[in-house]
């Protein structure tokens, strides 16, 4: 990360022995990126739902897990440390499963809801034991988990530990970005209304696994082999949802596996090194896709609620 990087710490949160975990954020760069897809096409989706669900009689509680999603997205994307922006990936999360479900008054809404929170904690439940395991392995001083500790402590921790520290963190960006096994949560997820799909699979939580490693690219370039694990997952996922897309029918379906298939290009991206692309083609990702999806609702909305594409 070139550049100059703003940081601000606003109080002291977990002090506990060597522990010192600060509530502090750090916009540098790839922060600064982060920041303008979530509030750029987050704005686009809020004015756009706003006529979209104007008939809804829940029209309160929609706008406010939408900003709560926005709010706990900005918090992972901000963090200046790897605990608070596990606070905003466990946001997104509960945010997900809230808007996914949120016509939960239908059985098949409410489930995909749970099915996209119970297979984010099984990614989660990876991402904590990397995330144990890394403090496990950090030398005295680097105990604050901030990302600039972290990348000076992290030549110091032996090369078989951050390969498996790297896989276990993999593991949890697998289940938030829909990579292969964890892919099947998200073409479920689009049982929310339209401008969740856009919100959820275009500018906000599904970019979180591809953040997490170019924040964390210097662990991973000690890793090869996680890197080469990282890559291959993700060229597998962007061939074989894609290869799914084609046979789909609804029209929403049909976007979810293509956006499981892009974010595997973005995987395959920093798996071989290439960070910057990766996140280059996250922001470029999220504006076509998140024209996508509202251009759909357009379309449903003009088909009175039909979604079958072989009806239109």
């Amino acid at each position: 990360s070139t550049g100059v990087a703003l940081e601000q710490t606003l109080w002291p949160w977990i002090h506990v022995g060597a522990l010192q975990v600060d509530v502090a954020f750090r916009v540098d760069a790839l922060s600064a990126t982060m920041i303008m897809i979530v509030t750029g096409v987050g704005f686009l989706i809020h004015v756009y739902s706003v006529g979209y669900m104007h008939d809804e009689p829940s029209f309160a509680r929609y706008f406010t897990y939408l900003n709560l999603f926005t709010v706990a997205m900005l918090l992972l994307v901000m963090g200046d440390n790897l605990l608070l922006l596990f606070v905003g990936w466990e946001g997104v999360g509960v945010c997900s499963y809230l808007l996914i479900g949120f016509w939960f008054d239908k059985e098949a809404n409410a489930s995909a809801g749970k099915k996209a929170f119970v297979v984010n904690r099984v990614g989660d439940m990876a991402f904590l034991i990397g995330l144990f395991l890394l403090y496990w392995n950090l030398g005295p001083g680097a105990h604050s988990l901030s990302f600039t500790d972290l990348a000076a402590a992290a030549p110091r921790i032996p090369a078989g530990t951050v390969a498996i520290i790297t896989l276990l963190l993999f593991i949890g960006a697998t289940g938030k970005s829909a990579q292969l096994p964890l892919y099947v949560w998200l073409p479920d997820a689009m049982a929310g209304p339209t401008p969740v799909s856009a919100l959820i699979t275009a500018a906000t939580m599904v970019n979180a696994g591809d953040y997490m490693i170019a924040r964390l690219s210097y662990l991973y370039v000690l890793a090869p082999p996680t890197m080469a694990i990282v890559a291959t997952v993700g060229a597998l996922t962007a061939l074989f949802a894609a290869s799914i897309g084609l046979a789909q029918n609804d029209i929403k379906k049909v976007l979810a596996y293509s956006t499981v298939s892009q974010l595997g290009y973005m995987f395959l991206a920093v798996g071989t090194g290439a960070f910057s692309a990766g996140i280059f083609h996250l922001m470029t990702h999220a504006f076509f896709k998140g024209l996508l999806f509202l251009g759909s609702g357009s379309v449903i909305h003009g088909m009175s609620g039909e979604q079958d594409m072989r009806k239109m």
